[in-house]
């Protein structure tokens, strides 16, 4: 059975492509019965901070995917140091004494790209284990076979073959000259520990993976299967990065947005991967049975946004679909924070749940439900423009005469949908106008607004007592209102 793991580094928010690639692995893991791992890379101490350890939680936790293990490297150091010796045993590693940061030995040397410095790694090992005891520091370096090997290659199952020449690859760092593993040796220490059968990353560390294939083999290990994922660009063509972009990468700006779990896990998904049959709006477990990595594409794929609105309208679609169907008990729980957010008294699961079935139709996130059910939580009405009561084809005095009536129905009219319409309507026939002319001016009076939900479910859910109070405060604006001379 497969073995995945998702391995981030706690040096910032969970970002929306780290994310991507916790569900691609996650999916895979369930699609063929396999174990999905969580490890947490907290090698790089200087840069780690709980902040960003609590934000890849908070993100992960959201998206409701759970992992069957879990691991911190930060307590795995003694395997990697160990795996690192190991390595150094088999003189496939060398100690390197030079008095320069790790850092800027592999990056460059003068102006030509470094590979290594002959006379360290042509140092005789006794030479080498003198200075060592005499307490010397030195970065552990692998030794790549330029003499004996022309390139590394593997099989990517996204990009296919890749090869790269030992020529272009530096002796690049083990243990730090603190005795600190490298990303390098920490992750593949683990993996090989861990038994895990696939690596399933991005693709800005493909190039990586030729000096991840070196340390398994020197290990004695198998490497695992690799499959890169495509990049997520900006409209612009650039990588999305949290120093550019902002929180526009970062997850929790959709679950705080209002986003439903399930859709932006559907939603990232589309993102560099699509089902034989095009669909696009998948539940969970759909998303299992279709997931497969030959379905990953090799082109970048580009999340769409502006500084004006940070969600990508993909995402704000597949949300309002999967708003409609999902359970209404589920939907109102769900829609508890954001009313209480919005500061609406009294918005506990029992109101929303009555509210819900009104506005589902109406809101592509669940924030929207600040500005969508506002009036069903408001004691007063914001004011309101007095026009707005006039009904198609008519008049303020229409309007008046309207509210009247159906200040009169409501007194005594039956509080359903039924029993409000049968009502109401016959209102209509009494006064001569159709029931359009009847309920424009009803609605607006009750919500402040024409473009409400539906008349008769959303008198039922304000109660006769609040219904009577908004229409006499509507009464009270017509009699305020210009002469029949002003009117427009």
């Amino acid at each position: 059975m497969p073995r995945v793991r998702f391995a981030p580094s706690p040096t910032g928010y969970l970002h929306i492509g780290s994310a991507r690639t916790f569900i691609f692995n996650w999916l895979y893991a369930r699609h063929n019965n396999g174990t999905m791992i969580l490890r947490i890379d907290d090698t790089d101490i200087e840069r780690n901070t709980q902040t960003s350890l609590d934000s890849i939680f908070d993100g992960l936790k959201w998206l409701d995917l759970a992992w069957d293990e879990f691991y911190r490297q930060s307590d795995r150091l003694d395997l990697h140091k160990q795996a690192a010796e190991e390595i150094l045993a088999r003189g496939a590693a060398y100690r390197d004494f030079t008095p320069m940061s790790t850092e800027a030995e592999d990056k460059s040397h003068g102006d030509a790209p470094w590979l290594f410095f002959p006379e360290m790694r042509n140092m005789p090992r006794e030479e080498s284990d003198r200075r060592a005891a005499a307490g010397e520091p030195f970065v552990l370096r692998f030794r790549v076979p330029r003499e004996n090997r022309a390139s590394v290659e593997f099989k990517d199952i996204v990009y296919g073959e890749q090869s790269k020449a030992t020529a272009d690859i530096e002796d690049f760092a083990l243990l730090r000259s603190n005795g600190q593993p490298t990303y390098h040796m920490a992750s593949c220490a683990d993996d090989v520990a861990m038994k895990i059968s696939h690596v399933i990353r991005g693709q800005d560390h493909l190039t990586n993976t030729f000096k991840h294939v070196l340390i398994f083999e020197a290990l004695g290990s198998e490497p695992p299967h690799f499959a890169h994922l495509p990049l997520l660009i900006a409209p612009d063509g650039a990588k999305l990065s949290k120093r550019k972009h902002g929180p526009v990468v970062s997850v929790t700006t959709y679950r705080d947005g209002g986003f439903l779990a399930q859709s932006y896990v559907n939603f990232l998904c589309l993102l560099g991967w699509s089902p034989k049959n095009d669909r696009e709006v998948m539940t969970r477990e759909e998303l299992v049975e279709l997931f497969t990595l030959e379905g990953v594409n090799r082109s970048n794929a580009t999340v769409n946004f502006t500084e004006e609105d940070p969600f990508d309208p993909k995402a704000v679609w597949l949300n309002a679909e999967n708003i409609r169907t999902l359970p209404l008990e589920d939907l109102a729980k769900q829609l508890v924070p954001f009313a209480q957010a919005a500061g609406f008294v009294g918005a506990d699961e029992a109101r929303l749940l009555q509210i819900a079935p009104l506005i589902r139709e109406r809101i592509r996130t669940l924030r929207e439900i600040a500005t969508t059910a506002d009036f069903f939580f408001a004691e007063e009405l914001p004011p309101y423009d007095v026009n707005e009561l006039i009904p198609q084809k008519g008049d303020l005095a229409m309007a008046g005469t309207a509210l009247h009536k159906a200040h009169q129905i409501l007194q005594s009219a039956e509080f359903s949908h039924d029993g409000l319409e049968a009502a109401l309507k016959a209102g209509a026939s009494d006064l001569k106008v159709k029931a359009g002319q009847m309920f424009q001016p009803i609605r607006v009076a009750v919500c402040g607004r024409k473009v409400a939900p539906p008349l008769f479910e959303t008198l039922v859910v304000l109660g006769r007592e609040t219904a009577l109070h908004r229409i006499t405060q509507a009464l009270a604006m017509l009699q305020m209102a210009p002469p029949a001379g002003n009117e427009s």
